[in-house]
């Protein structure tokens, strides 16, 4: 995504968040909030509970980060972000949130750019969200 001119209108960037758990949704938007980085443009969510909607979310394309809940259940986000990495030839950014920091190295297997561990931490959640959307952007 290109950054727009001043005289463009901006354009939210899109979000798809991922997890079983509607807590753990409504606990990344608040992380982040509507603008992550004043440099950056507002973020706009796009909500999944289920792995088959994510699929079907990213068939129809046009985000620009991926946020999955690797303990969702009954699919993984750590498992979604394998396919998505291996079945889409331009995937946006994938961050993937882990049960815990020692299953960093999961989230690198999936091949997600970035990992956060449970419970969220509203700072390092976004830290990570800044460098994935400005390496986009």
């Amino acid at each position: 995504m290109v950054l727009p001119s001043s005289s463009e209108p901006e354009l939210a960037l899109r979000v798809l968040v991922y997890s079983s758990n509607p807590r753990t949704r409504e606990q990344v938007r608040l992380a982040l909030g509507k603008r992550v980085h004043p440099e950056l443009p507002e973020l706009n969510y796009v909500e999944v509970a289920t792995g088959p909607m994510v699929i079907q979310q990213m068939d129809a394309g046009g985000f620009d980060l991926v946020i999955l809940d690797g303990e969702a259940a009954p699919v993984g986000g750590m498992g979604i972000a394998k396919q998505l990495k291996d079945e889409i030839e331009d995937c946006p950014p994938v961050l993937v949130l882990t049960g815990r920091p020692d299953d960093a190295w999961l989230a690198n297997w999936s091949r997600a750019e970035a990992a956060v561990p449970h419970p969220i931490d509203p700072i390092r959640l976004g830290d990570a969200v800044v460098s994935l959307l400005r390496a986009t952007v």
